[in-house]
């Protein structure tokens, strides 16, 4: 499958050997999508790979995505469309604010187009914006929200095989790979590299978002991604809602609302490790992880793999949410 090179590639995987004695808890690994280069990091660099590459193969001189107005995956959409001379445009949820910051101000200076779509943060307003462009004779190619279609979940496939070597060579096989789980295709990659490479781990992923598909359940749209990738690459597997976890406990007020759990997440790893998570996504999915060690669903014998996928320039968009100083 085409694919066009934009990020750092193995990303590092570390042990977090102070978090884990502070916790009194189970072995605790780190794989560091934060560090993968492109516009600041990000799990959405490995997406971007194959999609840019297929839309580079389709001819097309613009693209178009669409997401929250601190998107991660926007941000490095647009700096992938600069890096290859393409033209971006981002449509928006919510409404142009006062002050610009976080990814939204890299966004501008990356160069797109923004258009901001209230309500709208996940794409319903791209086919009319995809009709203005070719009017205008541009090429316009969409990259689907959080780049989770079946190309997003194959880079997370590859991301299994990524992380097999690593492990190998450290000499450690994990019981859970924990991370935050939003639009499906890192989901539904981790668990089609999980089946193909045989690890027999658990793929826990951590829902930030109380919200739906494609008017499809989000429990339900991962599972026939995970189908539908496997189908596409021939490989025989069938899934079913039985092979998915998938953790709803931790949504909180719903999407991208910080509380205790994000601020503690943050902090606590900020001040054992000095590694940054961002308060949407990884904040959320953190504080997952820190509440199933200290509740017994992950045990102390347990080896834990968190799959950091980046966001950390959101934390400046959310400074007034964040109130970390209580754990100094």
């Amino acid at each position: 499958m085409p694919r066009q090179s934009l990020g750092f590639f193995p990303t590092p995987l570390v042990e977090l050997a102070k978090l884990s004695d502070k916790l009194n808890g189970p072995k605790i690994f780190m794989k560091r999508d934060d560090n993968t280069g492109l516009a600041l990091g990000g799990n959405k660099t490995r997406k971007l790979e194959f999609i840019m590459g297929d839309a580079l193969k389709q001819g097309a001189d613009t693209v178009i995505t669409a997401g929250a107005a601190q998107s991660n995956h926007c941000r490095q959409t647009a700096g992938a469309a600069a890096s290859l001379g393409l033209e971006c445009h981002l449509v928006l949820g919510g409404e142009e604010p006062d002050q610009v910051q976080g990814n939204l101000l890299l966004d501008q200076i990356f160069g797109c187009h923004i258009h901001w779509a209230g309500a709208h943060r996940k794409g319903e307003d791209i086919p009319k914006i995809v009709e203005q462009l070719k009017k205008e004779g541009k090429k316009p190619y969409v990259i689907p929200y959080g780049g989770s279609n079946e190309l997003g979940a194959i880079a997370f496939v590859e991301a299994f095989r990524e992380l097999e070597f690593q492990r190998e060579s450290m000499g450690v096989a994990f019981t859970h790979i924990v991370f935050a789980s939003s639009s499906g295709a890192t989901h539904a990659g981790l668990m089609l590299g999980d089946r193909i490479f045989g690890s027999d781990c658990q793929i826990v992923g951590i829902n930030i978002d109380k919200g739906e598909m494609d008017q499809v359940p989000f429990d339900e749209h991962i599972v026939a991604l995970a189908n539908s990738t496997a189908r596409l690459i021939d490989i025989d597997y069938q899934f079913s809602d039985s092979d998915l976890i998938l953790n709803d406990d931790y949504v909180g007020e719903g999407y991208g609302v910080i509380g205790h759990l994000e601020n503690e997440a943050i902090a606590t790893l900020a001040q054992t490790e000095g590694i940054l998570l961002d308060p949407v996504y990884t904040g959320r999915a953190m504080g997952g992880l820190l509440d199933m060690i200290r509740s017994g669903q992950i045990k102390q014998t347990d080896r834990v793999l968190f799959w950091h996928t980046g966001g950390a320039p959101a934390l400046f968009a959310y400074a007034n949410d964040l109130n970390v100083a209580e754990k100094r």
